[in-house]
């Protein structure tokens, strides 16, 4: 018997159990054959059930079939081991490090390539065959093999966790929809993943959106460093021209305006290329979460999807890097024309005017302060989502709307007892710390207070009041009165019902204004805040809630 004219890969000849060449081959009643050593011990795991299958067609078989070496396979065996066999493509790829292992194979685990959600179990390309062969396997989700796939199950009911729970935020099984979460709001772990799907793409496109606005945020920095040297050189050559003209008197005063505009400009581009290499920073961490977002977006499996969505979908969050605005500014011209006037002037000015020189240098800037909004539609570009703390709500308060909103009850209510509480002012700090530039809105009803402070406000005494230390700032309505530090100022502006607050941290500046048809500025502090902030409010009776802004 020979076969050199025919080619057979080694896969053909193999033990789908052991993976290697049959030995003392058995062929079982469905057809496919194996080693006997390794199919005795196969269904000698089965014996405890009594009936016994195939490794790979699943079939079953009652009683436990006899088996009977296969002599012609074995001869077969015999003769290709003697002409040799290629090995087929797969029969190297061995699961490694990190690869997800055949749940199927014995003895030597073979690299999974799909992962099935219905049988919980990982397949190499040998043992998924069934599952494209068999009518029994069409309905299967496969997707690409993960070593996750417990994570899928129910850890309470041993079934797969389909469902998900809208009103607990979590993946459940369906006997879970009939007990612990009856009567929630429940939808297909599919289902819901196309919506965050839908979210996900949405905070791309912001993340994106803020790569492109940063980027030319960097080529505006880059232009003004290269404005400012052109601009400190040029005023350096006409100054020396200028002093070289002049006596030996002011040779000196030459060099220290050369000195001047030279330390003036290291500063301010140190100050421009300090920005600079924050905004590229924050292009990296932007493009680091897209490439997180995308990776998470191309998943297949639902539930590890949603597990891993929470912790993630956050990750499109606003940051403080101030917005660059290109616009002239003052470099050093006003220098070079100081310096004539000192040529013209000689003496005179050396003695009367130098201070105006020297000032003339330190007035050259990068960028300026950013301008405060004007309309309402400025204002919410900087709306921020507040909530208030429950660790700091009095206990005549009762917080309400997912702890937006506060109400001064008849009753105290039995809260823990907690460092930051407040226990003699009726009032409540925010969960989030405000920097940079914020908006927020306030409703409110009866006798209250609308605030911002520093969290190191007390919390008991007279002091502990917004509005009555040098550590809080507070809009008290209906009188319409500013407080802070114990003064109290009327103010002349329109009464509303609902009140905005504008806060530029780094600025210093705080306003409130009265919010209806129209935005009327109450009143406006400036100020050098020293600690960062937080939104307060003070119910003596009625309600105020902080409001959901589009």
């Amino acid at each position: 018997m020979s076969l050199r004219g025919v080619q057979l890969d080694r896969e053909r000849f193999s033990c789908s159990i052991c993976q290697d060449l049959l030995r003392d081959p058995v062929t079982i009643p469905c057809g496919h054959s194996y080693c006997m050593d390794c199919i005795k011990k196969h269904w000698d795991e089965e014996d405890h059930r009594r009936i016994h299958s195939c490794p790979q067609c699943r079939k079953s078989f009652v009683p436990r079939p006899v088996l009977v070496k296969n002599t012609m396979l074995a001869d077969l065996v015999e003769e290709l081991e003697a002409t040799g066999l290629k090995d087929s493509p797969h029969h190297h790829c061995s699961a490694g490090p990190g690869d997800v292992a055949c749940d199927f194979c014995t003895g030597r685990k073979l690299k999974a390539t799909k992962s099935c959600l219905q049988c919980m179990a990982s397949y190499c390309e040998l043992h998924l065959q069934p599952h494209y062969d068999s009518l029994n396997f069409q309905k299967h989700k496969l997707v690409e093999a993960s070593a996750k796939l417990q994570e899928n199950i129910c850890s309470r009911h041993n079934k797969v966790m389909e469902i998900f729970c809208r009103t607990d935020q979590q993946c459940i099984c369906y006997l879970c929809s009939l007990d612990a979460h009856k009567g929630h709001n429940t939808v297909s772990a599919e289902a819901e993943r196309t919506q965050r799907q839908r979210e996900l793409g949405q905070s791309r496109q912001k993340i994106q959106q803020k790569i492109q606005d940063r980027e030319k945020d960097v080529k505006v920095l880059q232009q003004e460093v290269e404005a400012i040297s052109r601009s400190a050189d040029e005023a350096m050559r006409d100054s020396e021209t200028t002093f070289n003209q002049l006596l030996q008197l002011i040779q000196k005063r030459s060099c220290d305006v050369k000195q001047q505009i030279r330390s003036q400009q290291e500063t301010e581009v140190s100050r421009a290329r300090e920005l600079q290499e924050k905004l590229e920073q924050e292009i990296t961490e932007l493009r680091r979460r897209d490439t997180e977002l995308e990776r998470l977006s191309l998943t297949e499996d639902h539930s590890q999807f949603l597990q891993s969505y929470p912790s993630l979908s956050g990750l499109c969050g606003s940051t403080d890097s101030p917005a660059i605005d290109a616009r002239p500014l003052r470099y050093f011209e006003e220098v070079t024309a100081a310096v004539s006037e000192l040529r013209d002037k000689l003496q005179d000015i050396l003695n009367q005017e130098w201070t105006k020189v020297s000032q003339t240098v330190t007035e050259v800037d990068v960028l300026l302060p950013p301008a405060e909004p004007k309309t309402r539609a400025e204002f919410l570009q900087f709306s921020c989502q507040i909530t208030l703390d429950p660790n700091t709500v009095n206990k005549w308060l009762l917080l309400s709307e997912g702890n937006r909103k506060v109400t001064r009850m008849d009753k105290k209510r039995s809260y823990p007892r907690h460092p930051d509480r407040f226990t003699d002012g009726l009032q409540v700090l925010s969960r989030q710390t405000l920097t940079g530039r914020c908006y927020w809105e306030v409703k409110w009803t009866g006798t209250v207070s609308v605030a911002v402070t520093y969290k190191s406000i007390s919390r008991t005494g007279s002091e502990s009041v917004f509005g009555f230390s040098d550590k809080s700032w507070a809009l008290w309505c209906p009188s319409n009165e500013f407080r802070h530090n114990s003064i109290r100022t009327s103010l002349s502006g329109p009464r509303s019902s609902r009140v905005g607050l504008y806060l530029d941290h780094r600025a210093g500046i705080l306003s409130f204004y009265s919010v209806s048809e129209t935005m009327t500025l109450l009143r406006r502090v400036q100020t050098t805040f020293s600690q960062s902030l937080h939104a307060g409010l003070w119910v003596c009776s009625g309600s105020a809630e902080l409001c959901q802004l589009q």
